[in-house]
């Protein structure tokens, strides 16, 4: 449906599977996109697994390889062949998707879900420091209390009430982290390295 839609406002679009914890997957998604338009020039990272809500001690091996091979081993085998893409290109810009969870986690119950998306935090600013003389711009957004499919899996009885205790006192909007990452993405946002941008409706701030 989106690559339709993309065609429709006038522009050429590619959709294509793939399972981003697989090393495989990814590095033929970067050749394929390369393939088809000659250059990646900007990429967004945005896979994610929310683990089931409980105790640390009630989680287990399985659980906690499921959490970090899709919030941070898939980040980092995105971002290797990405690079290497971008730089045969002359540079580029990676936006990836972390949380606030990953900055301050006031979350029981989800404590391998905030250390995931901490270690993608600290991957992206460590990148961001290696390749920005090299002309790539690394950048993340961190999400806050938006309405996803995740958000209303994870177990929270009341969203109500989650969206009363929020500065802007509702929840946020898928489109409106998307916009955020077109703007890092942009060359607005040249003079922008190695940052996150919050997108949390003033959660971090309250």
């Amino acid at each position: 449906e989106l690559e339709q839609e993309i065609r429709q406002r006038g522009a050429d679009g590619l959709f294509l599977a793939c399972d981003a914890t697989r090393q495989e997957d990814m590095a033929a998604v970067v050749e394929q996109a390369v393939a088809r338009f000659g250059r990646l020039d900007a990429a967004f990272n945005n896979a994610g697994f929310q683990e089931r809500r409980a105790a640390l001690a009630e989680q287990d091996d399985a659980v906690f390889s499921q959490v970090f091979d899709t919030n941070v081993r898939a980040v980092f085998h995105a971002m290797r062949h990405e690079l290497a893409a971008m730089l045969a290109a002359g540079g580029g810009t990676i936006v990836n998707n972390t949380s606030v969870s990953g900055i301050r986690n006031p979350n029981p119950g989800l404590s391998l879900y905030g250390a995931s998306k901490a270690a993608a935090l600290s991957l992206t600013r460590a990148a961001a420091m290696e390749y920005a003389p090299r002309g790539i711009r690394i950048n993340a957004v961190a999400p806050g209390r938006v309405v996803t499919d995740m958000m209303l899996g994870s177990g929270i009885a009341d969203m109500h009430a989650v969206a009363a205790g929020l500065p802007l006192r509702r929840m946020g909007h898928p489109q409106e982290v998307a916009t955020a990452v077109v703007w890092l993405m942009s060359d607005e946002a040249a003079f922008v390295v190695g940052h996150c941008l919050a997108t949390d409706g003033g959660f971090l701030a309250g």
